[in-house]
């Protein structure tokens, strides 16, 4: 699973944004804290606004802010928001793949990852990464050593 730079940038500054308890936050603000490109973070926040992740507002007490709650809001928004699908195949999603021979099973395995990733990014709301507290499924992932590191 990969997640690009502009996604990157979009959870963070969601974060940031989100951090803010509803005040306008500038993209200065955002760059300047999370260390990114004004250009880049720009492009981001244009896609989360056109998603009605965040509202936006010009002149010097402007900024952005979000459209809902922190805790209405889930990872998977954000990132579905910038990049499309959690998971692609080819640009494809996994049942729109069909394999044959001897991959023919392949497409069960995209599927299942998925799955996964579902489970996790849209049960994992900017307010529970803001207060470090995940669902219990989640807990026992991170909690396990195996986890943390590539496989030997």
């Amino acid at each position: 699973m990969r997640f690009t730079t502009l996604t990157d940038y979009g959870l963070r500054a969601m974060l940031e944004i989100a951090a803010s308890q509803d005040e306008w936050v500038s993209i200065e603000t955002v760059a300047t804290s999370q260390s990114m490109s004004d250009d880049y973070l720009r492009t981001a926040l244009n896609a989360l606004k056109r998603a009605g992740l965040v509202e936006s507002r010009k002149g010097r007490q402007g900024g952005f802010k979000l459209a809902k709650s922190a805790d209405e809001i889930h990872l998977a928004d954000v990132i579905r928001a910038i990049d499309g699908p959690l998971t692609s195949i080819s640009g494809h999603r996994p049942e729109g793949v069909a394999y044959t021979g001897a991959a023919s099973g392949l497409e069960k395995v995209w599927i299942a990852l998925r799955a996964k990733e579902r489970r996790i990014l849209d049960n994992v709301s900017l307010q529970d990464v803001l207060d470090s507290k995940f669902p219990d499924f989640i807990q026992v992932l991170v909690d396990d050593p195996d986890s943390w590191g590539a496989p030997n």
